[in-house]
């Protein structure tokens, strides 16, 4: 497999592009936090246990990996917005995403409590966001792992984009 076909198979969407503080945009993002976990469900909670170890590309997670990988990550995301508007800078701890999707409750194909949890956490993270001020949003955390400043208005940003990028891999999956 040449790297430019891997590539798409890995970012069937494209990687997140950083882009500048625009209020619409931020609503934007919002709206696709808001609507991923429904989204989300409609995809997958009826998929046949064969069709959850699909997986969207070779040595890739599976459907249902990836579903608990939404959780884990987006867990760990609304509690960093949290972080950077409660603290003063705060350096965030990364995790190993390919260690996690290693465990058992990544590995399970019942993702029921992965979608609820989705879903809970969304609505939460959703009154939290939409109570931010502009200046909020300029507030950043720094990210040990990839050694880099995330104003919240980036970071929300990524995580709209995050699902877009695993909605895709869904797809991508189903169709082999």
């Amino acid at each position: 497999m040449t790297e430019d076909a891997l590539e798409k198979l890995k970012y069937p969407i494209g990687r997140y592009q950083r882009t500048p503080f625009h209020e619409d945009e931020v609503q934007a993002n919002i709206q696709t936090i808001t609507e991923f976990p429904a989204l989300l469900r409609s995809r997958v909670e009826k998929l046949s246990p064969d069709d959850l170890l699909k997986s969207y590309r070779p040595g890739g997670w599976s459907i249902a990996q990836i579903v608990h990988h939404m959780a884990d990550s987006h867990m760990h995301s609304y509690m960093r917005f949290k972080h950077a508007v409660l603290e003063n800078h705060p350096t965030i701890k990364d995790y190993e995403e390919a260690d996690w999707a290693q465990l058992e409750d990544a590995k399970t194909i019942a993702i029921r409590h992965s979608l609820d949890l989705l879903e809970a956490l969304h609505h939460r993270w959703v009154i939290f966001l939409e109570s931010l001020s502009e200046r909020d949003f300029y507030k950043a955390y720094y990210h040990s792992g990839y050694k880099k400043d995330y104003p919240l208005h980036i970071a929300l940003g990524v995580y709209a984009w995050h699902g877009k990028h695993h909605l895709a891999h869904i797809q991508n999956a189903l169709k082999k």
